[in-house]
């Protein structure tokens, strides 16, 4: 599957190929598969190292930090002449060993020019935890999410369509009628089907046919994330964390879906479930959206701690999570999808272009969805499920500060009226 990430990966090569690139994400999101795809595509000689499952080689982290020694022991051990110049490493799962993670910072600062990159999910080495001395500044940093819809209309053959729609975004003129309809019914099943590379490819080994797709897919994603919760937390964290993710669905489908720690538990406080989220955070499993009580740049100065929203990383997951059927998904009533799957894909497609998350609320309850920072300017974004564009909200926020211009996402087609611009919600992904 074709994914944009390789094209930064090609920017790191070409101008910091000296510091050591490292891609963080979630499980199952095709860090190793991209990066095992551009390693063997763009340098003459490739080693690939699994740390997870090479205890030696993790045993020589444990014992070296000088590059020269650690590449000699790993050319002893695999029986390889490590070229230096020619050679790219790939360190596959770098959250298993912080002293393979704290030796970058040597790569980083040796005379050669070692080719390293590696990728991990940061399970149970949040930040803030690290025992050993983390190489800030020290690596190129990338963050990956799963597929989002356009990297999805790729997946499943559909580029033409994808290209129309950017066409129509960029022009902001409406696509004909059925093509409008067709790319809604598409969007309908990635609500279901998620970006999740593995699901994506069950889709589309299945003839992109929703009733012959298999949900054990996406069950199975669920159940190894609920296995790293406890392979990576202790006890007590474990049963937090595995509360605090299964009630995401519940936090999301009330209408004010601000979070709520008693909701995970009747006793729950943020004393309780504080560290439990973070970690979910770390390991980029959810996504936390805070809200704004003044829309300024930068807006992380006026965010409110204590009140914030999350969405997981992958609104399949989260149809999954939820219990929708395959069945729900096929119905004519969008009100279905109202709420959490459509606030949830709209939040990942921001997360997947680097936007962070933020909301807006009066003091009489008008809210705005997502404010972005586009060209220096805060435009909110209001996000409607079908339709019944009609808000309250976005006029009472437009009256009170003016926006350079406003965004609608909702089922309608393309279009521009009394500044708001309508984005239908299959090219969300373009909003950047």
């Amino acid at each position: 599957m074709k994914r944009k990430i390789i094209e930064k990966f090609k920017l790191w090569k070409s101008t910091y190929g000296n510091v050591p690139l490292m891609v963080l994400g979630a499980r199952q999101v095709g860090k190793t598969y991209s990066l095992d795809e551009f390693c063997r595509e763009n340098y003459k000689n490739y080693i690939y190292i699994n740390l997870e499952s090479d205890d030696s080689i993790r045993e020589v982290f444990e014992k070296y930090s000088d590059p020269k020694r650690i590449m000699n022991t790993i050319s002893i051990l695999k029986g390889i002449h490590i070229d230096i110049e020619e050679t790219v490493i790939f360190f596959d799962e770098m959250q298993v060993s912080e002293k393979a993670i704290s030796s970058l910072k040597y790569f980083n600062e040796a005379n050669e020019s070692y080719n390293i990159v590696c990728a991990g999910s940061m399970l149970g080495v949040a930040l803030n935890r690290f025992k050993h001395s983390f190489p800030v500044g020290k690596i190129y940093r990338i963050y990956m999410h799963p597929l989002d819809f356009e990297e999805y209309l790729w997946g499943i053959g559909e580029r033409l369509l994808a290209d129309e729609i950017a066409r129509g975004y960029n022009e902001n003129k409406k696509l004909v009628e059925a093509i409008h309809k067709k790319a809604l019914e598409l969007y309908k099943e990635y609500l279901y089907i998620g970006g999740m590379p593995a699901s994506v490819n069950e889709f589309v080994l299945k003839d992109k046919s929703l009733s012959a797709y298999d949900d054990v897919i996406k069950k199975s994603i669920v159940e190894d994330y609920l296995a790293d919760m406890s392979k990576y937390t202790t006890a007590s964290e474990h049963l937090k964390v595995n509360k605090l993710y299964k009630s995401i669905p519940k936090q999301l489908g009330r209408d004010n879906n601000k979070f709520n720690y008693k909701l995970v538990d009747e006793k729950g406080n943020k004393r309780k479930f504080e560290t439990a989220l973070e970690w979910l955070n770390y390991s980029f499993i959810t996504n936390k959206c805070s809200l704004v009580d003044f829309p300024e740049i930068p807006l992380s100065v006026y965010k409110k701690e204590n009140f914030f929203k999350i969405y997981l990383s992958d609104v399949g997951l989260l149809s999954q999570l939820a219990g929708f059927t395959k069945k729900d998904i096929c119905s004519d009533e969008m009100k279905l999808f109202s709420g959490m799957l459509t606030e949830n894909f709209v939040a990942n497609m921001f997360i997947s272009n680097g936007i962070n998350l933020y909301y807006w609320k009066s003091k009489h309850n008008a809210e705005i969805d997502f404010l972005i920072n586009i060209d220096g300017h805060i435009i909110p974004v209001e996000v409607k499920a079908a339709c019944n564009t009609k808000s309250k909200s976005l006029k009472v926020y437009i009256e009170k500060y003016n926006p350079a211009y406003a965004i609608r996402v909702s089922g309608k087609n393309f279009g521009l009226f009394n500044g708001i611009k309508s984005v239908p919600l299959y090219a969300v992904h373009l909003i950047k």
